[in-house]
C-alpha cells in the first residue's frame, strides 16, 4: 500500500510564538515532514514571529536545530533536504502587545496570492491582541485563517469572551481551534470503523454496549509547566478538551455527511446531552514522590496545592442511544505507563450454553491512540486441545505498524495532518466556538462543586494506576478499570 499525498495550494504560515517550545518540538518538525513528502510548493513560506531579536539567518539556525532534535519522520527526511526547507523560512521580530514589527510583517504578507494562515502558538492572553493587530495592519482578509491553541479559556465566561474577541475580527469559518488529539490517525479511524462498517454501527448503543472506558495516562509529571498546571489541573488541562473530544467521537450520531459542520453539529449534541456529574462519581488525585522523583507539590513549588494531577469520573449521556450506558473517563500524570485508549466493552451474551467452567466472556473493542496505534477486537474462542469446551478470549489485532508494513512509517502525525487541513480550509477536525462553550458549561459546575467542598485530592504513588478511590468508582458498579500498561 502506498500512501497518497494530496497537494495543497501555496501558502504563507506565520507562527506567532515561533521560538517557543511548541513550535520547536511539534510545529516546525511537522512542516518539515510535509516538505519532505512533497506537500509544500516553491511559493510557500513559513515565517516565525516572536519578541526575540533575531534575523532570518538566526531563525533558520533555530529551525535547523529543532529539526535535528525533534524530527521523527521517515527516512525520506534526510539531512540534505533541510537546506531546501530553510529557503522557505523567515523571521520577523514582533511585539504582540505593541506596534514593533507589525509594519514589517504586513509588508512581507502584502500582495501575496497564496493562502495566508496565522498560528497563535502563544498564551490565550495574547489571542485578542494578535487578532486586533492583524486586523489593524490589513492582514485579516476574507481568506485569512487563524489557528488557536488550547487552552481556549479556563471557564465558560472566559471562553465566551475569547470567542467574542476573535469574532470582532474574524468569521467563525476562519478560526481553527486546534486539539492535536483529533489529528491522530487512530482517532480518525474511529469514525471510519463506526460509519464505514456495517458490523459495528448496529451494535453501537446501550442495548449491546455495557460501558465505555477512555484513558489518557502519562508517565511524566508537570515538569516545567508547574506554574501553569497548578492554576489549571487535569480537569481543565485534559478532561475538558482532549477526553471530551474522544467522548464526542465515540458517542455521536452518524452525521448526514463527512462535512465540517455536520460532524461538529453531532459532537455538540453529545456535549449538551451530558448529565451533570454527581460528587460520588468523580475522583481527584495528586501524585506523591517515588523512584527518585519529586512529588507534585514540590514540582509546582506550592506546599499547600489542592490542584489535581489525576481525575476519573463517570459520565452519562441522556439520549436514546446511550441511556443506561456509563462512560468512565480518567487521565493523570505520573502513572504506570503512557497509554491513550478507548475501550468499548460489550455486554455478555444473554444466555450461555456452556458450563460454568467455561467462564464469563465478553467482546471488547480497543482503540489505541498511543503507543502502538491501532485497534483490536477481543473475541471468544475454544481453547485448543482436548478436555472439553474451555473458552478463552483472543484479540483480532490491527496494529498499524503490522497491518500497513513500511507505509505505517509514512502516516503523518497529528500536527502534520491538522496544519495541512488549515491550508485546505477543512475545519472537520477543529472545534467550533459553540462546542467549546458547551464543554465548559458542563465542566464548570464540576470544578465549582469540589472547590466549594474544599476537598484535597487523594494522594497516589508515582508509577501506580492512580488513587484507590478511582478503582472503587468502577467496583461500586461491578466493573473494573482496564490495566494501565503498554
Amino acid at each position: 500500500m502506498v500512501s497518497r499525498v494530496i497537494p495543497v495550494d501555496p501558502f504563507d504560515l506565520v507562527i506567532f510564538g515561533g521560538t517557543g517550545d511548541l513550535a520547536r518540538r511539534k510545529i516546525l518538525p511537522a512542516l518539515f515532514r510535509r516538505f519532505c513528502a512533497g506537500q509544500m510548493e516553491d511559493n510557500s513560506r513559513i515565517i516565525g514571529a516572536a519578541r526575540a531579536d533575531m534575523d532570518d539567518a538566526g531563525y533558520r539556525d533555530f529551525v535547523r536545530e529543532a529539526i535535528a532534535e525533534f524530527n521523527t519522520g521517515p527516512a525520506t527526511c534526510e539531512a540534505g533536504t533541510v537546506d531546501g526547507f530553510l529557503e522557505r523560512v523567515g523571521y520577523v521580530a514582533v511585539d504582540a502587545m505593541g506596534e514593533d514589527g507589525w509594519e514589517e510583517l504586513g509588508r512581507r504578507m502584502r500582495d501575496r496570492n497564496v493562502v495566508q494562515a496565522f498560528y497563535f502558538s502563544v498564551g490565550p492572553s495574547l489571542f485578542g491582541a494578535l487578532a486586533e493587530r492583524l486586523h489593524a495592519h490589513g492582514m485579516a482578509g476574507e481568506g485569512t485563517r487563524i489557528v488557536v491553541e488550547k487552552p481556549f479559556g479556563r471557564d465558560e465566561a472566559s471562553a465566551r469572551a475569547l470567542n467574542a474577541t476573535l469574532a470582532e475580527h474574524f468569521d467563525e469559518s476562519q478560526i481553527y481551534r486546534i486539539d492535536h488529539y483529533l489529528g491522530k490517525e487512530t482517532v480518525q479511524n474511529l469514525m471510519a470503523v463506526r460509519f464505514g462498517n456495517m458490523l459495528f454501527e448496529p451494535l453501537w448503543n446501550s442495548q449491546y454496549v455495557d460501558h465505555i472506558q477512555i484513558t489518557v495516562a502519562e508517565t511524566v509529571g508537570v515538569g516545567g509547566r508547574g506554574e501553569y498546571y497548578d492554576k489549571s489541573g487535569a480537569m481543565r488541562d485534559m478532561m475538558q478538551n482532549h477526553l471530551m473530544q474522544l467522548l464526542c467521537l465515540i458517542a455521536m450520531e452518524p452525521p448526514a455527511k463527512f462535512d465540517p459542520d455536520a460532524v461538529r453539529d453531532e459532537k455538540l449534541k453529545v456535549i449538551r446531552a451530558l448529565d451533570p456529574v454527581e460528587p460520588q462519581d468523580i475522583v481527584r488525585g495528586q501524585y506523591t514522590g517515588g523512584d527518585g522523583q519529586p512529588d507534585y507539590r514540590t514540582q509546582v513549588e506550592n506546599p499547600d496545592s489542592r490542584t489535581e494531577s489525576f481525575v476519573a469520573l463517570k459520565a452519562r449521556i441522556s439520549n436514546w442511544r446511550w441511556a443506561g450506558t456509563p462512560f468512565y473517563l480518567r487521565t493523570g500524570k505520573r502513572l504506570r505507563a503512557k497509554v491513550s485508549e478507548i475501550a468499548v466493552v460489550f455486554k455478555e451474551t444473554p444466555h450461555s450454553i456452556f458450563t460454568e467452567d467455561a467462564g464469563r466472556h465478553r467482546n471488547i473493542l480497543t482503540i489505541r491512540l498511543q503507543p502502538n496505534e491501532g485497534m483490536d477486537l477481543g473475541v471468544t474462542i475454544k481453547e485448543p486441545g482436548p478436555g472439553g469446551m474451555r473458552l478463552v478470549d483472543v484479540p483480532l489485532d490491527m496494529t498499524f505498524a503490522d497491518a500497513l508494513g513500511p507505509d505505517a512509517e509514512d502516516v503523518p502525525d497529528a500536527y502534520e495532518r491538522l496544519i495541512m487541513d488549515v491550508i485546505r480550509g477543512n475545519q472537520t477536525l477543529f472545534m467550533r466556538g459553540d462546542e467549546v462553550v458547551a464543554a465548559w458549561a458542563w465542566t464548570d459546575p464540576i470544578i465549582a462543586a469540589w472547590e466549594e467542598r474544599g476537598e484535597a485530592p487523594k494522594p497516589y504513588d508515582s508509577g501506580s494506576s492512580g488513587p484507590e478511590d478511582a478503582l472503587a468508582l468502577l467496583h461500586h458498579d461491578g466493573r473494573r478499570w482496564r490495566d494501565i500498561r503498554v
